[in-house]
């Protein structure tokens, strides 16, 4: 490999440009004293984006060095920015000492943070996952492992079909995507970093894995047999160690999991459901939102991915129902949130004990979780369901170890060991012993103060103190004629001089002797503190994903007893009936009270074609129904008054659309993709809300659209589907297809003095609506009123042609549902005005506006 040569640049910059070598597309910070230096174009790149001062300085090669900089102690604000943007930065760090190198202090690389890697507190979301993600193509199977190195938390997924190992990647949305070079893999509009092809073989994978787990083989995690999954699981790892610089003692274990284990849900229906992420960008109107009160860091993250993974395993979900109905019974639930209170983010801290990044701080979070056990396990001591006596056995006993760490460290620790004062008076002998030597300093100096004051004669004499020159007395020049034969000079001042005394000599190497092996004690005794928690890492970690567990169910109980939600029932039964469902996220942001609306889906009823105005409830009804199958197999309780779900393997919805710039997509694309999806997709099991199709085009091709996409969903693949449509003549197939039912959502329309008025009753009931009310929604949409009239007109027009015309289509379609030649001339262009007209409706600006429409059209007509 070629070498670069950089013997024309100064010794400092040589230093710089070969780590930056090593790390070309990576923003090197480069520890000088106080500042983490950018040179370059690296310097140029982190003013665009931290809006921080270039500038330049010196000279290398012959030419200005252009730099950037930020303070050391500001570091993680400035990484977190960086983090955020998706950048990653290497930290070069000053290793050698000042004097005694020869040329520049030396400087290595000390750590790698990428956006998957961070595991800092300052640079993580607490309530959000953090994933690192390697995805590849392997063998004709799809291959994706994933991490979350700030928990310790490892898995892999293997999969035939492409659709689903997509669906996997949107579920995890990972702040890291790794992918081998050149694969070609189609991703879904997530960004990727290339690897080589070399670091995804299942074969080194495999050894790399073992070693890092300390296993002969990958059997015991049921991992063995995987291929493409295991290569991921081997580039994820590798790059892990390429970046941290450190042993990952936390990494102990590989999850295997399995499409099937879960409801499938596709990218587009995790963005229409609005699980964690919502359609506006406002988290408080999010599934997630909604239902997140957990009370720690780590118990919101476990939720969240109960809620973006849903499980098909009836029993492990009946064992969280099971959960939740014992702490809601009595209102345990609130003694154990109480007593939860007092834990900190455990499984964050143990990451960076593993690490041996955590602070001071950390470790006295970690000491007051565990001696908050004993009040989490005494508000559960008469809680019988299984899944919670088996979280409190998994909670074991750290007795030992909180009593440790509570005489070990002090009350209010440092930021940093450096700092010193991180563990308690009387902890260590000799650490005391070097202590009050320091201490006991200042009465020592004040002693002698007054001594010398005594033998000098001089009462201006002090002692004092710098980190130039140590320790000194200061005597001013008017007093040299007294000045003791004994003093010798350290330093002249302008009108003063300043001496040291054999006597204060000794003083000043013990005391700063003492002070720098404190310092040194403390670094000792907080290395091994860090030894003893990594030798009981993996209890702890369970101790903490137990915590974590318990926080959630704490969760799912008080909200189901604040929004009044009730237990579901998951059975063998295909189907589902719902009493009085409600929109989980829509019922806490209206102001009036929620309309709840039934359900029922059966064998001879898996289709509902569904009409009514828009703003009427429509996709409100659809979407509720949807969010209370996945809460319901997330293992929460669920907004209705009951509710009976049958076998469901996934859920799929099709509703809204806008173009996809990116790829080249129309809105008619963009929704005939997501169809084609469903369509290949869906099983008899599946879920599935369609709204609006074929509404991309013209009237015809969108009528024919819907009806073939209807008929398939109910007659070849026989999903549980609502199917919401403004095409009335759909309404006509419950008349002629076996499982296909109406329902419709009501709306009422009364005239008053302000004209015609519109209110929508949000109530589903049964049977095809009877009209659409588009120009009610129009007005009520402030469509001005001209328009309006003008289209009053045309309706008027186009319906009386109807009615002149053969029979429609179909036996429920009504002159008004039928299709029409929307661009019929009216014979009498006045008159049709005239006839949409109510003047009581007009403003007077209105009224001057239709003299002039009359006036226009009468023109025309002539």
């Amino acid at each position: 490999m070629h070498k670069e040569d950089f013997s024309a640049h100064t010794p400092l910059m040589q230093q710089f440009l070969t780590i930056k070598a090593q790390h070309p597309d990576t923003l090197v910070l480069f520890r000088m004293g106080d500042f983490y230096e950018l040179f370059y174009e690296d310097a140029r790149k982190a003013a665009r984006l931290l809006n921080i001062t270039l500038t330049k300085r010196g000279e290398s090669a012959g030419a200005p060095v252009v730099m950037a900089g930020v303070p050391h102690h500001a570091i993680e604000q400035y990484l977190a920015r960086l983090i955020k943007l998706g950048e990653s930065a290497v930290i070069a760090e000053q290793v050698g000492e000042v004097g005694l190198d020869k040329g520049p202090v030396r400087r290595e690389v000390v750590r790698i943070v990428t956006p998957g890697t961070a595991t800092e507190e300052a640079l993580l979301d607490p309530r959000v996952q953090n994933l690192l993600a390697a995805a590849c193509h392997s063998g004709g199977r799809y291959g994706l492992a994933w991490m979350e190195l700030s928990s310790g938390r490892f898995a892999v997924l293997e999969t035939e079909r492409m659709a689903d190992w997509q669906a996997e990647l949107h579920r995890l949305r990972p702040s890291e995507l790794l992918t081998p070079e050149e694969a070609g893999l189609e991703l879904g509009g997530l960004k990727s970093r290339a690897r080589p092809v070399w670091h995804f073989d299942p074969s080194s994978a495999r050894r790399l894995l073992t070693e890092q787990f300390a296993t002969r083989d990958l059997r015991g995690f049921g991992a063995d047999e995987l291929g493409a999954a295991l290569g991921a699981a081997g580039a994820l790892l590798q790059y892990v160690q390429e970046t941290q610089k450190a042993r990952l003692t936390h990494l102990t274990g590989l999850r295997v999991e399995a499409v099937e284990d879960a409801l499938i849900l596709d990218p587009s229906t995790r963005r229409n459901l609005e699980i964690e992420h919502s359609l506006s960008d406002a988290h408080e109107i999010t599934l997630a939102g909604v239902l997140d009160r957990c009370v720690s860091a780590m118990g919101s993250r476990q939720l969240r991915r109960w809620l973006l993974r849903p499980l098909r395993d009836r029993a492990r979900v009946g064992a969280r129902h099971d959960g939740v109905a014992a702490l809601l019974d009595g209102g345990s639930y609130r003694g154990l949130r109480e007593a939860l209170r007092s834990v900190a983010d455990m499984e964050r801290i143990l990451a960076r004990v593993a690490l041996r990044s955590a602070r001071p701080r950390d470790l006295t979070g970690l000491s007051l979780s565990l001696a908050g056990l004993p009040a989490v396990k005494a508000s559960l001591a008469t809680v019988e369901a299984p899944l919670l006596r088996e979280l409190l056995q998994q909670l074991g006993d750290h007795a030992e170890l909180s009593a440790h760490l509570g005489n070990a460290l002090a009350e209010e620790p440092p930021l940093t060991v450096k700092d010193g004062g991180v563990f308690r008076r009387g902890f260590d002998a000799l650490l005391d012993e070097l202590r009050g030597l320091s201490e006991n300093a200042d009465g020592y100096l004040v002693e002698l103060e007054q001594r010398e004051r005594a033998r000098s004669g001089i009462e201006a004499l002090k002692l004092g103190y710098n980190r130039v020159h140590g320790y000194y007395i200061e005597i001013g020049k008017s007093h040299n004629a007294k000045i003791p034969l004994d003093y010798t000079r350290r330093q002249t001042l302008t009108n003063a001089e300043r001496y040291i005394t054999e006597e204060l000599k000794r003083f000043e190497e013990k005391v700063l002797s003492a002070r720098e092996r404190a310092l040194a004690r403390e670094k000792q005794l907080y290395e091994e503190l860090l030894d003893r928690l990594t030798a009981q890492l993996r209890p702890l970690q369970e101790a903490a994903a137990a915590l974590a567990e318990l926080d959630a169910l704490a969760c799912f109980a008080e909200r189901a007893e604040a929004l009044r939600w009730n237990r579901p029932r998951l059975d063998d039964t295909p189907g589902m009936e719902i009493r009085a469902g409600r929109h989980p996220v829509v019922e806490q942001v209206l102001t009036t009270p929620f309309v709840p609306n039934d359900l029922e889906l059966n064998p001879g009823r898996r289709l509902l074609v569904i009409t009514g105005p828009n703003m009427g409830g429509k996709s409100t009804y659809m979407r509720q129904t949807a969010l209370i199958v996945l809460l319901a197999h997330a293992g929460s309780f669920v907004p209705a008054e009951s509710a009976r779900i049958g076998p469901v393997d996934r859920i799929f919805t099709r509703i809204g659309a806008a173009d996809d710039l990116a790829r080249a997509q129309s809105t008619f694309m963009v929704e005939m993709s997501e169809t084609a999806n469903i369509l290949h997709n869906a099983t008899a099991q599946s879920v599935v809300l369609m709204d609006e199709i074929g509404r991309g085009t013209s009237t015809y091709d969108g009528l024919a659209l819907a009806r073939a996409c209807a008929e398939h969903l109910a007659s070849r693949v026989g999903a549980w589907t609502l199917f919401a449509t403004h095409y009335f003549e759909l309404t006509a197939l419950a008349g002629e297809m076996a499982g296909i039912a109406n329902v419709h959502l009501d709306a009422a329309e009364y005239s008053n003095a302000g004209g015609e008025q519109l209110v929508f009753l949000h109530r589903v009931q049964p049977g095809p609506a009877n009209r659409s009310y588009g120009l009610q929604v129009a007005a009520l949409a402030g469509v001005p009123a001209p328009v309006t009239a003008r289209a009053r007109a045309v309706l008027a027009e186009l319906e009386r042609g109807a009615a002149a015309a053969p029979a429609a289509s179909g036996p429920a379609a009504s002159p008004a549902q039928s299709e029409l030649p929307l661009f019929t001339p009216a014979p009498a262009p006045v008159l049709a005005l005239l006839e949409g007209l109510d003047p009581d409706a007009l403003s007077p600006r209105e009224a001057l506006d239709y003299l002039y429409l009359l006036k226009k059209a009468h023109t025309g007509s002539t």
